[in-house]
């Protein structure tokens, strides 16, 4: 029987690890995962992926399998308060399992709350974030994890999913259900399983008894029903997309606006501000090296303040970033170099400036005829730092605004034709 006030997605829940459907590289047979589920022996542990794609579900499979005391809070409403609440229960009934989703919401004093307990082995912590672990949980507590990464579903996932709910659950099994088409599910529920089964259900109960699921009937009962902002959804990369083509095409109006979507869409204060580092540097560059540290700053204080009032660093962030000349100079020279290194390989480092620590490597001839720049008028001289098989190559083209053609001006200046600069 299923409960029907439940959602398709949580009927359909994996409770072991043989019905989970995609991470085979962490719960298949020889998956690490697996192993560690299998033994029983537990080790605190951070399951990273992005959204929908089995982080949850893994923790309910462990606390399944081992059997232990399993608290569940959610970082979104969860304080300092109900973690010591938590620990205060384990510390009376050991081997206590604590699930903490979106880990990566708990600040500093929320973290450090929990570190002594895992530290001492009160609780078992099993922290799931779609946000890189590194950034956002502390160290000394990452420290103490295992780091899992999960993996974004596959088509041929997704076909699983749907297809073993049409036939598998209760509700369903009762509808004549014929699935013409495919590609709007998939899209709108983008590689989120949990979406892509409430939004399976969604559009079989609106189409009735006998439902016929093509990609225009999808779309035309999704667009009723689906709020105007996902985070996890295509409206969330749409919107991205677009503030930063705005801040890219120098214009603050428009970025501001694309901004309050995202605040009032309950968007992450820190994946906005990383997306404006990342800018700073893509799309401006050295046109004004003055953006990173402010793109940097306002990573920070934002890590500090967070909403409502990390609303106006944002807004100065990315009125200055739009409004502020642009380059790609430095992107594309990365670009170009990798492809180089890509293309020529492993190419030997040219001895005069190989680092000759040892007797035996100066005998060698490592380090012999390097000339020392600061000895030079100008703390300059023309030398070939490049491998001989790609000498005289030039990756940096400084790009045409008052900065980098100063830039231009000096490298021509010192290296004459060499570059053509």
């Amino acid at each position: 029987m299923f409960t029907s006030n439940l959602p398709l997605a949580e009927r359909m829940r994996p409770t072991n690890v043989d019905q989970l459907i995609g991470q085979e590289h962490l719960v298949g047979k020889t998956g690490i995962l697996r192993k560690t589920i299998d033994s029983g022996v537990i080790p605190s542990m951070i399951l990273w992926g992005p959204p929908g794609v089995g982080k949850t579900t893994i923790a309910n499979i462990i606390a399944n399998h081992v059997k232990q005391p399993f608290h569940t809070l959610s970082a979104v409403s969860a304080g300092v308060k109900d973690v010591r609440e938590v620990i205060e229960k384990a510390k009376r009934n050991r081997n206590t399992i604590l699930f903490i989703d979106e880990i990566h919401r708990f600040n500093k004093s929320q973290q450090d709350a929990l570190l002594g307990a895992v530290e001492k082995g009160i609780v078992t912590l099993i922290g799931a974030t779609t946000e890189n672990p590194s950034f956002e949980v502390n160290s000394a507590l990452l420290s103490r994890c295992q780091v899992y990464t999960l993996k974004s579903l596959t088509e041929d996932h997704l076909k699983k999913l749907v297809a073993n709910a049409i036939a598998n659950d209760e509700k369903l099994k009762k509808k004549t259900i014929e699935l013409k088409e495919t590609a709007a599910l998939f899209k709108i529920s983008g590689g989120d399983a949990r979406k892509l089964l409430n939004l399976l259900e969604l559009v079989t109960d609106s189409l009735g008894e006998k439902p016929v699921v093509t990609d225009d009937t999808v779309i035309e009962i999704a667009q009723q029903r689906v709020a105007i902002y996902d985070k996890s959804g295509e409206q969330h990369y749409d919107i991205i997309s677009a503030f930063i083509k705005s801040i890219r095409g120098s214009d603050p109006n428009a970025a501001v606006y694309y901004l309050a979507r995202m605040i009032e869409g309950g968007e992450d204060v820190k994946f906005i501000a990383r997306r404006l580092v990342i800018l700073a540097s893509e799309d401006i560059g050295n046109a004004n090296p003055t953006a990173l540290v402010i793109a940097t700053n306002a990573f920070q204080a934002v890590n500090v303040i967070g909403y409502p009032e990390s609303r106006i660093i944002l807004s100065q962030c990315v009125t200055y970033l739009a409004s502020s000349p642009k380059s790609n100079a430095s992107y594309m020279a990365i670009n170009k170099a990798q492809q180089l290194v890509k293309e020529t390989g492993d190419l030997q480092v040219p001895m005069a400036i190989r680092n000759a620590p040892t007797k035996l490597m100066k005998d060698e001839g490592y380090g012999k005829g390097y000339q020392y720049a600061h000895s030079y008028d100008g703390n300059f001289v023309e030398f070939e730092f490049m491998p001989d098989e790609i000498k005289n190559t030039k990756l940096y083209d400084p790009g045409k605004n008052a900065r980098e053609e100063e830039m231009r001006k000096r490298l021509k200046a010192l290296w004459k034709e060499k570059y053509n600069y």
